[in-house]
């Protein structure tokens, strides 16, 4: 973070973050600001995907007028992808719009969440149905503070690091298969690796269309189908194992629809579970829920689900229409086989 402290604006400083990664990072980084002079003060909020929402928003906001920020305030987003996300559609809104620091502490965070400015909160019916983009000024990854992060935290890391792989870089996906073990054992210059990887991929497809109007929709492959499990979930499925097993789902519809070979949908399944992700739809998550939780996903264009569909490993359609319709009879006939839908 110390590339953070010598960089942040001056002014009042905001840092935002949950009540895991708060007294952890959040505390040291308030007194380093704090010592080079800046106005620095820290919110916490209670952690989890639970508190993605328009009252959490509100409650900040709250704090935010206690301490007298203004518009020239910075906002620092500290923590995960939950805190990226609801910390950056404060700052978005905020007096119509105040400067925004992303400052990532969870492999999933650094991979993808931090990236491209999406900001949003979630609805009991959907998620991340509310939300803005807006870009940070920066963003302030330090792998070295990956070493505190649970396993499970570090495998939903991996989940969007292979889902980048998949859409934009099949020489990553080769290198996630032989440094499995590696990244499982954290060494640090295979995790470095692969964020620089991740980052380039993205910032890559979102400099090309930083609204999601075209080419950038490639980056939701797994993802409608994760957003559908987590909702009928109630968010009681975290976003990294939601995103797993929308991959494997939609690499099947893929193989339908888009011509992906099932060689590549097998590879993809096999590296998901090596990295202790789940594959299969959990039972207790019912398929008619996913259903009309997709049904309301912003995704969906007039009434029509599309889908981010891979052709092969690292390869998505060309040009700037991407997506896929699809019958939304197949993809319950998938769900309903056995979870997913075997590709093998």
């Amino acid at each position: 973070m110390d590339e953070l402290v010598l960089r942040a604006p001056r002014g009042k400083v905001a840092v935002v973050s949950d009540s895991n990664v708060g007294p952890l990072h959040g505390e040291p980084l308030c007194r380093a600001l704090l010592a080079r002079g800046l106005a620095a003060f820290l919110i916490t909020f209670p952690a989890g995907e639970a508190s993605k929402t328009r009252e959490s928003k509100s409650w900040l906001e709250d704090r935010l007028l206690e301490h007298g920020a203004d518009r020239t305030t910075t906002v620092v987003a500290l923590g995960g992808g939950v805190t990226g996300d609801l910390a950056g559609f404060l700052a978005a809104t905020w007096q119509r719009g105040v400067p925004l620091i992303q400052a990532p502490t969870s492999l999933l965070a650094m991979v993808d969440a931090a990236i491209g400015g999406k900001t949003a909160i979630n609805l009991p019916g959907g998620k991340n149905l509310i939300g803005s983009f807006h870009q940070p000024l920066g963003v302030f990854a330090d792998p070295s503070v990956l070493s505190t992060l649970a396993a499970e935290e570090l495998a939903a890391g991996l989940a969007e690091a292979v889902k980048t792989a998949v859409v934009a870089d099949a020489v990553l996906f080769r290198r996630l298969e032989r440094g499995a073990s590696a990244l499982l054992a954290r060494r640090p210059e295979e995790l470095e690796g692969v964020i620089e990887s991740c980052i380039r991929a993205k910032a890559r497809i979102v400099s090309r269309d930083e609204r999601e109007e075209g080419r950038r929709a490639v980056l939701n492959f797994g993802h409608t189908v994760a957003h559908g499990l987590e909702a009928a979930a109630a968010y009681r499925l975290a976003h990294g194992p939601a995103v797993s097993v929308g991959m494997v789902v939609e690499s099947t519809l893929a193989s339908r629809l888009t011509g992906f070979p099932l060689r590549h949908a097998r590879r993809l399944r096999a590296l998901l579970e090596r990295f202790g992700l789940p594959t299969v739809r959990p039972a207790e998550i019912p398929c008619q829920g996913v259903l009309e939780a997709i049904a309301r996903d912003k995704k969906v264009r007039d009434g029509v689900i599309r889908l981010s569909l891979p052709l092969r490993i690292g390869r998505m359609p060309a040009g700037e229409q991407v997506t896929t319709a699809l019958d939304p009879g197949l993809l319950r006939a998938l769900l309903e086989e056995d979870g997913t839908g075997d590709p093998v």
